[in-house]
């Protein structure tokens, strides 16, 4: 190998390593500081203590189970990002695939606007679509936290770029022996865009489930909140600890990394064939 070579190498793997010390450092900081007493979790910061617990001790578990109803907001999470995920599925990719395969009038007109629609962030929307919600009376509901997201622009072109890629004989030898549109879409299409599927699955379970704006704004009490929005509020109950903190923080992203390591190889598969053909 090449001096030249072998030095960007190096350099290209040093930045690399620099980039991953910086993205694992706060996660086990976290996980690391939820094993410790509270005494020691800013004591330690500064130094390599700050990363390896002396008598590690599952306590500030239990007092965060003692102190709040965890699971709770455990469950409004699991229903909220469950049925976010969900109904997202089936309507992103029917969205995606009438866009794709078949033909109609304005079609060109409405992949524009999804296409425009990427650009637009929630908090463009925020103000209007609560006044909207609030006429409708669903405020406090499971419902004002899945309906508004189930429909989602970024999905839609990301089955739209994905089936476009799909070969056409699949479908037309599901159509000669009689299947429908949507014969064809749950028979044929759908069994062949598994790594779509679970690449929506998996981006639209992290989006969900790190919601806090819009929970924030709907929900007044308890019995709906999603857990980003009850570490918050647990942040501000007397006594401050930090290593509860902690330990909620961790138990909240448990099932996240859960999630992504069941659909990983899904996941990295449907992102490598929509860049390609995108």
């Amino acid at each position: 190998m090449r001096p030249g070579r072998l030095l960007r190498g190096t350099l290209v793997y040093a930045l690399l390593l620099a980039l991953a010390v910086v993205h694992v450092a706060p996660v086990a900081f976290m996980v690391v500081g939820s094993l410790k007493p509270d005494a020691r979790v800013l004591a330690d910061m500064g130094g390599a203590a700050a990363f390896w617990p002396r008598q590690p001790s599952l306590a500030n578990y239990a007092d965060v189970l003692a102190r709040v109803d965890f699971g709770r907001f455990l469950a409004n999470s699991a229903v909220i990002t469950g049925g976010v995920v969900g109904l997202g599925l089936l309507v992103n990719g029917l969205a995606g695939y009438a866009l794709a395969r078949l033909r109609w009038r304005g079609r060109d007109w409405v992949l524009a606007a999804v296409l425009a629609l990427l650009i637009l962030p929630l908090e463009a929307i925020v103000v209007p679509l609560f006044y909207e919600v609030s006429l409708l009376g669903w405020r406090d509901t499971y419902t004002v936290q899945i309906v508004p997201f189930v429909a989602n622009a970024f999905f839609v072109y990301l089955f739209y770029v994905f089936f476009l890629g799909l070969p056409r004989e699949l479908e037309e030898a599901a159509r000669m022996d009689g299947a429908g549109t949507l014969g064809t879409f749950f028979r044929v299409v759908a069994p062949n865009a598994k790594p779509a599927f679970a690449t929506v699955a998996v981006l639209g379970f992290l989006f969900q489930w790190g919601q806090y704006l819009w929970p924030l704004m709907v929900t007044s009490g308890e019995r709906v909140r999603p857990l980003p929005v009850a570490i918050a509020a647990f942040r501000t109950l007397p006594p401050l600890q930090w290593g509860d903190i902690l330990a909620f923080g961790v138990m909240m992203v448990a099932p996240v990394v859960a999630v992504f390591l069941v659909f990983q190889r899904w996941f990295v598969r449907g992102v490598a064939a929509s860049g390609v053909k995108g």
